[in-house]
């Protein structure tokens, strides 16, 4: 098959959609732990589902396939994948991080990478001069997001990642927000890229998964072998629910991001709300660079309440967005980042950072955006 240019004929033909021994148009739940070797003498594909199952096998083609990379990798969360792709370092060497990374992130660069003999520093990424001074001789890597999470800040990742390959320093960017429909940062030179893809790949709320892609052949058998060696893999059901749900990613966000948009303009105006960060508006600071990045802003917005009681009294009394942890389902997700995505932050940290007690994230999903404008607005006048 010729290389497909349209994006949403190229999430549902691949290559790994039809079953060649049956001509079926969903591929296969391979629910098995072992595969009976014919003869022991010959390697073969599948030998033991921790090391490789088919399953598992046509999703990771198909991120591969969507980022533009040459190996894709599964696994049974997003903070296993970035784990896993974190201790791809050893003993001595140095990462640069957001400061506003996500909490998970942040709590195993700041908790548990130490236990490993690796350093790390967070940096303000948006300024590639602030990266140039907090790199050290034994920098080996940066961690990016764009837009981040929750303050949606956005980085150049192109110029990031050449200066990074000038440098031998490998890249590795959480393309969660964005996915590869509206962002493939291997084009930009990125080495790595990581998904939570329980968010807008999935896109349901029914699956906790992973996902990572890389461009490089090296990097793919080193991620390889620490998959097969740590095991913390994605089951088959649930890379099934994942594959099913990439299907829609493309009418799901853009649907998303049209609301979004709408939302933002309307909170933006609101006298009760001091801050709204999403870079669709005109006046966010990263506007015009992610429209030249992405092709898109995304379906995730954040919005700063009068007080932070204010924005307890919001959580307590809206009634069609969930108030919960994550975001990327077809419902709409309200989130508070202090006690949810970002906890594991310091609250001195966070408060530095601008991540407020007032602060909220919204995902906005497939409901009508007037309906969840207006149901979070409403919450605010509520006795």
């Amino acid at each position: 098959m010729k290389e497909l240019k349209d994006f949403s004929t190229k999430l549902l033909h691949i290559g790994v959609e039809n079953d060649k021994h049956t001509g079926a148009v969903s591929v296969p739940i391979y629910q098995v732990s072992t595969f009976h070797q014919e003869d022991i003498s010959k390697a073969q594909d599948y030998e033991y589902s921790r090391s490789g199952n088919p399953t598992r096998k046509a999703l990771e083609t198909i991120i591969a396939e969507l980022e533009g990379g040459v190996a894709g990798f599964a696994f049974s969360s997003g903070m296993a994948a970035m784990s896993t792709v974190l201790l791809l370092f050893g003993v001595g060497d140095h990462i640069l991080a957001p400061k506003d990374v996500y909490g998970g992130t942040y709590r195993m660069l700041s908790k548990v990478c130490g236990k490993w003999g690796i350093n790390h520093d967070f940096v303000d990424t948006t300024s590639l001069e602030a990266i140039e001074k907090a790199v050290l001789r034994n920098t080996k890597a940066i961690v990016l997001e764009s837009p981040s999470n929750p303050l949606l800040k956005v980085s150049n990742l192109p110029a990031i990642c050449a200066w990074a390959k000038e440098r031998g320093i490998i890249t590795i960017v959480d393309n969660t927000f964005m996915t590869p429909y509206l962002q493939r940062p291997l084009e930009f030179g990125a080495d790595i890229v990581v998904h939570s893809a329980t968010k807008f790949l999935a896109g349901h709320s029914d699956v906790v998964a992973g996902l990572v892609a890389t461009g490089s052949k090296h990097l793919a058998n080193e991620i390889y072998y620490l998959q097969n060696a740590l095991g913390s893999i994605l089951g088959p059901q649930d890379c099934w629910l994942t594959m099913r749900g990439i299907k829609t990613l493309k009418v799901r966000m853009d649907q998303s991001q049209k609301s979004a948009q709408l939302i933002a303009e309307r909170f933006a105006a609101h006298p009760k709300i001091k801050a709204i960060h999403y870079p669709g508006l005109t006046s966010h600071p990263g506007h015009e660079l992610l429209k030249q990045q992405a092709e898109g802003f995304g379906a995730v917005l954040s919005f700063e309440a009068e007080t932070a009681q204010l924005a307890r009294k919001i959580m307590s009394k809206v009634k069609l967005s969930a108030v919960a942890v994550s975001l990327g389902g077809v419902e709409s997700i309200l989130s508070y980042p202090v006690t949810m995505s970002h906890a594991a932050i310091p609250a001195k940290v966070r408060a530095e950072l601008g991540i407020s007690d007032a602060l909220l994230r919204l995902s906005v999903g497939l409901e009508s955006p007037d309906d969840i404008a207006e149901d979070i607005l409403s919450a605010m006048e509520e006795d």
